[in-house]
């Protein structure tokens, strides 16, 4: 790869820096179908396969060769899988790692569901490959319209009926960001409170569900895929509700302050056109809940 210009940590401060690496967000492998459910093998190269018990738990993403991230309400002591993308059979192209190390953000709430993001050091570094790369993450300036389209990865339920078990193919699915306005306008109602720390995403019949926990959701800019959010909680699934996200640009310093002397690339993502967000009422999503019979004990968190 030729030199290239990121955010890089050096010592405890964000500087712009040149290195030779992968490039962060750049799949290798040209092979995804638009619109496809099951992913292809190397379609999402920093896709993590969090295992507990020998059986997949939670998603993350590969942001170095030595860190992994995902949600703080994922951690536990975890087998991570990477380069995966069945989780039965064979995967030629997959390695796996224990961990050494568990940063959790220190004001996580799973009560509010606030600041729900973790980092997990590796037990040695991985070799990047055409199946495995680092993600690019959101930098602070990043602005995610209302409407932007994304696309949310895991190997979770597919729908709220299905057994509570992993899928066995990596699933794909894209999805519209909604803005946070109008996603409080829906949460509002069962007393959750939508913060700038987090980011709305998804639509009826598409959206994540149990077992896509601490996956990403990703934006494309050009060539890059930029990791926007971090899969978080959100009423099973796909119920025409947004999922919630923690908004991965909100917390780059929190994450660079963590991982001194290792290269992490942030890149601004910013969405075309205008954003409509602040036009949004509450009306219309009281009359959605009221239709659904919503309670706040049916907001889960995304975990199997």
């Amino acid at each position: 790869d030729k030199m290239i210009t990121q955010v890089s940590v050096v010592g405890r401060h964000i500087s712009n820096v040149s290195f030779c690496m992968a490039y962060c967000g750049v799949v290798p492998l040209q092979t995804r179908i638009v619109g496809g459910d099951n992913a292809t093998a190397g379609d999402w190269p920093w896709q993590v396969s969090m295992h507990f018990n020998e059986r997949h738990i939670c998603g993350g993403t590969v942001i170095n060769t030595q860190w992994v991230l995902t949600a703080a309400h994922c951690i536990i002591s975890y087998l991570l899988y990477f380069g995966k993308q069945t989780q039965s059979g064979f995967n030629p192209h997959e390695v796996s790692r224990s961990v050494s190390q568990i940063i959790m953000h220190p004001d996580y709430n799973s009560t509010t569901f606030q600041n729900d993001i973790a980092l997990m050091k590796l037990s040695s570094p991985i070799t990047y490959t055409n199946y495995i790369r680092p993600v690019c993450l959101a930098a602070k300036s990043s602005i995610f319209h209302n409407g932007s389209e994304c696309w949310a990865t895991g190997w979770g339920r597919l729908s709220q009926n299905e057994p509570l078990v992993a899928h066995d193919i990596l699933q794909e699915v894209q999805i519209p960001v909604v803005g946070n306005n109008l996603c409080s306008s829906f949460y509002s109602f069962i007393n959750v409170t939508i913060t700038c720390n987090m980011l709305c995403a998804g639509e009826l019949g598409k959206g994540v569900c149990q077992g896509d926990s601490g996956g990403p959701v990703q934006c494309k800019q050009g060539s890059r895929w930029i990791q926007g959010g971090i899969s978080s909680f959100g009423i099973p699934c796909a119920v025409g509700i947004p999922e919630v996200f923690s908004r991965v640009s909100e917390f780059q310093s929190w994450i660079t302050g963590h991982l001194a002397g290792t290269n992490v690339s942030f890149v601004e993502f910013t969405s075309n056109g205008t954003d409509l967000d602040s036009s949004f009422g509450h009306v219309k999503q009281k009359q959605s809940f009221m239709q659904l019979c919503i309670y706040p004990s049916q907001v889960y968190y995304y975990c199997v």
